[in-house]
């Protein structure tokens, strides 16, 4: 069920007039039950906490491959990317990945992102690097 927020502080909210902001199934009760019980999931299974960490480990390992082909990592908890040499093509890379079994987005020519599900596992994580490590030192 999409569901969505909007915050921000007086002087923006108070611009808004009536009927210039709304949506379909805005303040539905089903979908506000949804959200709360997803949020309740995200408190009790610590899926931020388990973002953050497996993030770190993504990042660390990422940060391993050649500087020659990956040239920066970057990114928080597990929405994470990497920036490619302009000698490569980041939609070609991606194309190997998924020959060897990992999707992921090419963005701007020369990133490709990575934002696995919150609930992966830290093995499920490590077979992601390898593929990702695997398919990196193929293109040298």
């Amino acid at each position: 069920y999409p569901v969505s927020a909007v915050l921000a502080d007086n002087p923006i909210m108070l611009s808004i007039q009536p009927g210039e902001h709304g949506s379909t199934y805005g303040g539905n009760p089903l979908g506000c039950k949804v959200a709360m019980a997803a949020m309740q999931v995200l408190v009790d299974e610590k899926l931020a906490d388990n973002a953050e960490k497996l993030g770190q480990i993504l990042r660390s390992e990422l940060n391993k491959l050649p500087k020659d082909i990956v040239t920066k990592v970057r990114g928080k908890g597990l929405l994470n990317a990497v920036v490619i040499d302009k000698k490569y093509n980041a939609w070609d890379i991606c194309l190997k990945l998924r020959e060897n079994g990992l999707l992921a987005k090419p963005t701007h020519g020369d990133i490709i992102r990575f934002a696995p599900p919150l609930v992966i596992t830290e093995p499920e994580l490590k077979e992601c690097i390898s593929i990702i490590t695997k398919t990196i030192l193929s293109l040298k």
